[in-house]
């Protein structure tokens, strides 16, 4: 491998960044030291390298057949990109004035907290057309309320925007992502809440993760948790403290995963299960479901990145996630569709990938990690795939 990335100008560094690991990572690669083995890594490299798969692996299937691709449909969240690539209250600026009426703030209450709802249940096209609206009615009452309400408004406005960015993520759409993190950290700040600020630096930590820039999500994620731990450590820890803290080690777990860094993964899971056991329940600050359970729900997840398929399905075993949101089940099974996918259990995956699309249909088409493990299964079953995998493969559009 390192003989076809030379004969192609690229230095280690150049190849790592552009598949999204770490220059180390892939110098144990090509010495031998670290095995690859799994279909997506393998895959991951050739497209890295621009060679087909059966270059480093010569016996992979060949790509299946695919039924005919359906037509193409517009992004659910095309709305929102739009409300995104612009200033919502340009009138406001040119023209200051004091329109603002009180009576308002209960509906962008509730039409605030509705936007956290449909991002959970991942109805992304509902989220696009609520957003339409309401981003520009809460922009222009953070500029035209009284001093009494902007700080509340302002807070409305970062949980909004932390609600558009963990969307674009589901639908890999991380540019977009980033920009909504980032005036989610603003607004945050002008609310004058503190723990906002860090909830909405987690979101801009998974849009870098989506954008495979690795160093960054790394940088932002332990930069926070130094900040936070450091301000735990003078006094007794609050609920919403220590689920912001947790949820950043989550991060940074999913972080070194994606970087092969085992050991490090591992330490970050720990240190995650340590803060949630001080935590003590399941909770749902900042919309980060942060707790005992979705502790062992990224654990699965870890365990599956890091190709430990038997230790992913056995933390899986038995976990009940009913209490947490639809999006967080169907996580939870999808990636155990991906550990079954690494020990060949191909109609266990498929089970799982299927219970997990009753729950959340909209996140198993399109996120990239669901849409991998189909294109696995197609090819590994070539002509032989089942009706319900070739369907399947068409609504994810897998093979496209």
């Amino acid at each position: 491998m390192a003989g076809l990335r030379k004969e192609r100008g690229m230095t280690q560094s150049e190849l790592a960044a552009a598949i999204g690991r770490t220059a180390s990572w892939l110098s144990q690669v090509e010495r031998g030291i670290q095995p690859v083995n799994r279909l997506d890594v393998l895959r991951l490299l050739a497209d890295g390298l621009g060679v087909p798969l059966q270059v480093l692996q010569p016996d992979a299937p060949a790509a299946a057949e695919a039924e005919p691709a359906a037509e193409a449909e517009a992004n659910d969240l095309d709305q929102a990109r739009l409300v995104l690539s612009g200033h919502s209250a340009l009138d406001v600026v040119l023209s200051p004035r004091e329109d603002f009426r009180p009576s308002t703030m209960k509906d962008l209450r509730v039409a605030a907290e509705r936007i956290w709802d449909l991002t959970h249940t991942d109805q992304f096209a509902e989220l696009s057309a609520s957003l339409g609206p309401l981003v520009p009615r809460l922009e222009r009452a953070a500029r035209t309320a009284p001093e009494e309400h902007r700080a509340e408004l302002h807070s409305l406005l970062s949980r909004t925007y932390q609600a558009l960015a963990a969307a674009f993520v589901r639908q890999n759409e991380a540019d977009a992502a980033w920009v909504a993190a980032d005036r989610a950290i603003r607004e945050a700040e002008l609310s004058g809440e503190p723990l906002g600020v860090f909830a909405s630096t987690y979101r801009l930590a998974h849009a870098f993760v989506r954008l495979n820039h690795l160093d960054q999500a790394e940088h932002v994620a332990a930069t926070a948790i130094k900040a936070l731990q450091r301000h735990i450590e003078q006094g007794d820890a609050t609920p919403q403290q220590l689920s912001v803290l947790g949820s950043l080690h989550l991060m940074l777990a999913l972080v070194h995963a994606r970087s092969g860094e085992r050991a490090a993964a591992k330490q970050q899971i720990s240190d995650a299960r340590t803060v949630a056991a001080q935590l003590g329940e399941d909770r749902n600050d900042f919309n980060l479901e942060f707790g005992p359970t979705n502790v062992e729900i990224q654990a699965v997840s870890t365990a599956v990145d890091l190709g430990d398929a038997g230790e992913a399905l056995d933390i899986g075993k038995g976990l009940d996630s009913g209490a947490l949101s639809v999006e967080r089940r169907a996580r939870l099974l999808m990636d155990l569709g991906r550990a079954h996918a690494q020990r060949r259990r191909f109609g266990d995956a498929l089970e799982c990938l299927l219970r997990a699309e009753k729950l959340a249909p909209e996140m198993i088409r399109t996120h990239i990690a669901s849409r991998s493990v189909v294109r696995d299964l197609m090819l590994v079953a070539g002509r032989a795939a089942s009706e319900e995998l070739r369907a399947l493969a068409g609504r994810t559009d897998a093979m496209g």
